[in-house]
């Protein structure tokens, strides 16, 4: 009997050669067997061989298609993975007059008798005068953090993979939005956990889906974007983070709350405010600074300190001193308020320009958010789409690649506004509209 694979072979060659095309359909699985003359259960593998390799993608009552490419990784969305003309991947904001406020900052550390000190080793506590400025940058509406309780890594995502890593075991299960963030999902494939995707509404995570899962089979940890959730930009009330709270004190399950777009939005009090003893904080500077230059945040509940900084240790997650020092001085100087200030005004018209371009569509977004999360008109596929706005030189992020587990892939996309000129992301939106109405 021909074995599976050679049979998966012949055809990725046919898909990667352009023979079999981006959203055609396959035959059902029975009629390829038949055809192949081939045991349905061997056709059974092949499908899900090509499934495996990113090639095709099963949706439940109808059928089996070609992607458009393998589902990107989630690096495509930390750094540059394509020679599209307009990158709506990336989502890195930059606004006019930064580069000079942030030179000023560095100058100081640029002595001789300064150089060398900032260039040394520092560890995952960071410094006194770090500490400090983080947690007056951190603090929210009833909250503040305690300067002791923070750690630093080198960027939000390091301080996530720390605080995971300190909480969960290999095997253990990590209860996440069914729609969550796309490196959380590398994250824990590297650390050996498994996602957990629990059920979403328009205010965000549903408190009785964690406490489902969890009389299931025990959640270790939970991770979760209570503020501009990536890629809904859905927010939760006080209401819902009180009850959340109540749910994973009653639980005794700890918690991962990624803040790092919370500094967009006129929110509330953050999450951990209502249960501190549970909650670990990540947030950082990349967003509201730079993508090159940046420091990630920690803050753990008392207790938890040592566990967690020997996590970032063991994993090579601590922060830079030079990085550490210039973020500080920023943060003292005001620069990272004014430049705060600067992103919500520039996020505020950029959502402007969405909700104008694309009227009359099903695009989910917070206008204080620098994403937008777009539910493609029928019989557009969100491969399908991405190939097609991919062909017209834009770069756009499919929504199955945010997607936990075997749930059915949302026929949506995620348009990142931050990293292209306003003129150039108008043009952009105009393009995609009109492909939309144009259909596959």
């Amino acid at each position: 009997m021909e074995d599976y694979r050679r049979i998966a072979d012949r055809l990725a060659e046919e898909i990667l050669t352009g023979r079999l095309k981006a959203g055609e359909r396959l035959p059902p699985q029975r009629v390829f067997a038949k055809r192949r003359r081939i045991a349905g259960s061997t056709a059974g593998r092949v499908y899900g061989e090509l499934v495996r390799r990113g090639l095709v993608v099963g949706e439940v009552g109808r059928g089996t298609f070609v992607r458009a490419a393998p589902v990107p990784s989630g690096r495509a969305l930390a750094e540059p993975a394509t020679t599209a003309v307009v990158n709506l991947e990336l989502n890195y904001p930059s606004v006019e007059g930064q580069s000079e406020l942030l030179a000023g900052g560095l100058v100081p550390l640029l002595r001789p008798d300064v150089l060398g000190e900032v260039t040394r080793a520092v560890p995952a506590t960071g410094t006194a005068a770090a500490r400090e400025a983080a947690a007056g940058l951190l603090a929210g509406s009833g909250w503040r953090p305690h300067p002791e309780q923070l750690l630093f890594a080198g960027n939000a995502r390091q301080a996530i993979a720390g605080a995971l890593a300190s909480l969960v075991r290999p095997g253990g299960r990590v209860g996440v939005e069914a729609l969550t963030y796309p490196l959380v999902k590398e994250i824990a494939a590297r650390i050996g956990c498994v996602l957990v995707p629990l059920e979403t509404d328009g205010e965000g995570l549903l408190p009785g889906a964690v406490a489902a899962a969890h009389r299931s089979a025990p959640l270790s940890a939970l991770y979760v974007q209570p503020t501009l959730h990536n890629p809904t930009s859905a927010t939760m009330g006080d209401a819902r983070k009180r009850e959340l709270a109540e749910v994973v004190r009653e639980l005794g399950l700890p918690v991962v709350e990624d803040r790092i777009w919370s500094f967009l939005h006129e929110e509330g009090v953050p999450f951990a405010a209502y249960a501190p003893e549970r909650v670990h904080v990540v947030d950082g500077l990349s967003k509201r600074v730079a993508p090159g230059l940046t420091v990630g945040f920690l803050v753990v509940p008392e207790g938890r300190v040592e566990a967690a900084a020997g996590a970032l240790r063991s994993g090579g997650w601590t922060a830079g001193r030079f990085a550490l020092e210039a973020g500080t001085r920023w943060i003292q100087d005001g620069v990272v308020d004014r430049l705060v200030a600067d992103r919500r005004a520039d996020a505020a018209r950029r959502q402007r320009v969405v909700a104008e371009l694309l009227d009359g569509f099903a695009v989910r977004a917070d206008p204080s958010a620098y994403y937008a999360w777009w539910e493609l008109p029928s019989p557009w596929r969100a491969d399908t789409f991405t190939a097609a706005a991919a062909a017209r030189g834009i770069a756009i992020t499919p929504g199955p690649v945010f997607a936990v587990g075997a749930q059915a892939a949302p026929d949506a996309v995620r348009l990142g506004l931050a990293s292209v000129p306003v003129p150039a992301l108008g043009q952009a939106l105009r393009t995609l509209r009109d492909v939309a109405r144009g259909g596959p």
